[in-house]
């Protein structure tokens, strides 16, 4: 079965299992109103998160170097947006974890890491090759 299939099946169970479960501890009404506080303050908090790196991106661009790591910054930034928008505490956390700096680095660092881990060593292959003149360049001269 295919992997993406079985998280959009899944994962809506967990979350509405732990909703249940946090709403018998707390009851229903502060649920929602956790649900939805979340919600805005990850809003909030991923606009002023995706201004500065904007900001970052454009020092960067000044300075005549690519702003590689803005532009997976920006889209981890959107990801945490659109997982803070949708209710539950789980997709709640994953959004967070992408908004704050400092986590957001370690996980695009090991993202690349593993990315490009197979592909930095396949490229070390030595090749073998022998140089030959071909005799019409110098006849031409």
């Amino acid at each position: 079965m295919n992997s993406l299939l079985l998280a959009i099946i899944v994962l809506p169970i967990v979350e509405i299992a732990v909703m249940i479960n946090i709403g018998q501890e707390i009851g229903a009404l502060n649920t929602i109103l956790i649900i939805f506080l979340t919600a805005i303050i990850g809003i909030y908090y991923a606009r002023v998160e995706g201004i500065n790196t904007i900001k970052s991106g454009m020092v960067n661009l000044y300075n005549n170097k690519i702003p590689f790591y803005e532009i997976i910054s920006g889209a981890s930034i959107a990801i945490a947006a659109l997982l803070l928008i949708l209710p539950g505490f789980i997709s709640d956390t994953v959004g967070f974890l992408f908004l704050i700096p400092f986590s957001r680095k370690i996980i695009i660092n090991s993202w690349l890491k593993n990315k490009y881990k197979n592909k930095s060593q396949s490229s070390n292959k030595i090749i073998d090759a022998e140089i030959v003149e071909d005799k019409r360049d110098k006849d031409e001269l």
